[in-house]
């Protein structure tokens, strides 16, 4: 049985680039960085990037995306500095809470996110989208 994620790793082509996105323009905090990678903390959440030269160069079709937390006083501006470095916009949001899906430089599909499970689920019973079963 699994205790929970221990880390996401992400396939990088320009790891200066991407650690400046990740640092800087999400907060991110840097942990260790070395010539073909960096580890950086989103949260308590442990985030790898490693060059790659086989990493893709445009963001996929589907919608799996990895969403990162955002308190709402934060979103705003956030989102602002997102739109001003040229993030790509994949989806609009049509869930609860306040969301902006967007991709990295390497067309990683993120989300950032204001909210949590338990948000998600008090909407969820009062504003069904199909028949839904709750454990």
């Amino acid at each position: 049985m699994i205790s929970g994620v221990n880390h996401i790793t992400l396939a990088v082509s320009d790891l200066d680039r991407s650690f400046r996105f990740y640092a800087d323009v999400l907060g991110c905090r840097p942990v260790a960085r070395w010539d073909r990678g960096a580890y950086l903390l989103a949260g308590d959440l442990w985030l790898a990037l490693i060059v790659d030269d086989k990493v893709r160069a445009a963001v996929s079709p589907d919608y799996t995306h990895i969403a990162l937390s955002c308190p709402a006083d934060a979103y705003a501006a956030l989102v602002r500095r997102l739109e001003a470095v040229g993030s790509t916009p994949w989806s609009e949001n049509r869930s609860e809470g306040a969301s902006y899906y967007f991709a990295d430089p390497d067309g990683h599909k993120l989300e950032l996110h204001v909210g949590d499970l338990e948000s998600r689920l008090r909407h969820m019973r009062t504003e069904p989208w199909t028949e839904i079963a709750f454990f």
